[in-house]
């Protein structure tokens, strides 16, 4: 059963940091994606960052450069979504997903990843 389990959401301040998890299962997790998405509400999906397994490649949205910071475990399967300074308006729910490369998610195309966690809930006060 493929499963992707996102931990590590909760309530900061402006201006604090998190690390969000997802841990992988049930699929080669090297030959996979794993990008970072988020969804605020009323608002539509995101895609936030993106890393190939099997290349190393990366991707970060534009306006998240410099502040977010993704990478991965292979050993453990688990990818991490490093967030500093963090703002309200990265209020949201962010969801992991997997696909064969970071292409969909470059593209905006959050629906033709493969699979996708329940997401974690990041709240951040002013």
């Amino acid at each position: 059963e493929v499963q992707l389990v996102e931990s590590g959401g909760g309530l900061v301040q402006a201006g604090g940091s998190l690390r969000l998890s997802c841990a992988a299962s049930g699929f080669t997790f090297d030959d996979y994606a794993i990008g970072w998405f988020r969804q605020a509400p009323g608002k539509e999906r995101e895609g936030v960052s993106c890393i190939s397994n099997s290349d190393g490649d990366t991707y970060y949205a534009d306006s998240l450069k410099g502040r977010f910071t993704i990478s991965s475990d292979n050993a453990k399967k688990t990818v991490y979504l490093r967030m500093n300074n963090l703002k309200p308006e990265d209020t949201a729910v962010y969801y992991c997903a997997a696909d064969a490369s970071c292409g969909s998610l470059r593209l905006g195309l959050y629906y033709a990843m493969d699979y996708w966690g329940k997401g974690t809930r990041v709240t951040v006060s002013s």
